[in-house]
């Protein structure tokens, strides 16, 4: 069965569905969730996704991100990747929300409205190697500073979202 995503309109009310690859194909606004996590150290576990993804494969990325299904809560469908990808779960706080754009490798452009969502774990996570190549643990800092020297190493979309997180993170502080 195609996986779906739930189009939405600029204030995040739902439209309808449609097949997840031709909303990408087409650029459609549709909701999505991104996931931050943290340790006691302040360092932010990242992952690079998997070679075989549908784009933007081996690229370094947040946590998690991912699309709530039909009928599913944002904050649930966050918690259900975590568990699916990086193999645990953690409490999470909703951060923020905004609207997106970037386009992708082979054609594909996200253009989300995305809820990103932060929280704390304190220990490896056992990912799911069909979603995830690597993980690894940085401080925001230095993630900043790779982001600006080597910016082909991470996915579009966290190069837009990493910057709302850490003015964020600054303000909680």
């Amino acid at each position: 069965m195609a996986e779906e995503v739930i189009l939405v309109d600029a204030q995040d009310h739902a439209l309808g569905l449609m097949e997840k690859m031709e909303a990408h194909r087409q650029g459609l606004l549709h909701r999505a969730f991104s996931v931050f996590v943290l340790n006691r150290k302040g360092e932010l576990l990242l992952q690079q996704r998997a070679a075989h993804k549908y784009h933007s494969g081996q690229l370094w990325t947040n946590t998690v991100c991912s699309h709530p299904r039909e009928g599913e809560a944002v904050e649930a469908a966050a918690h259900r990747r975590m568990e699916e990808e990086m193999g645990f779960d953690c409490p999470i706080e909703k951060a923020f929300e905004f609207t997106y754009r970037a386009e992708l490798d082979k054609g594909m452009i996200e253009h989300e409205y995305d809820h990103l969502f932060i929280g704390q774990y304190n220990h490896d996570p056992e990912p799911n190697t069909d979603e995830v190549m690597d993980f690894c643990w940085l401080l925001p800092s230095a993630v900043e500073r790779d982001l600006q020297v080597h910016p082909e190493r991470y996915t579009a979309w966290f190069k837009i979202i990493f910057q709302r997180f850490t003015t964020t993170l600054k303000q909680t502080l």
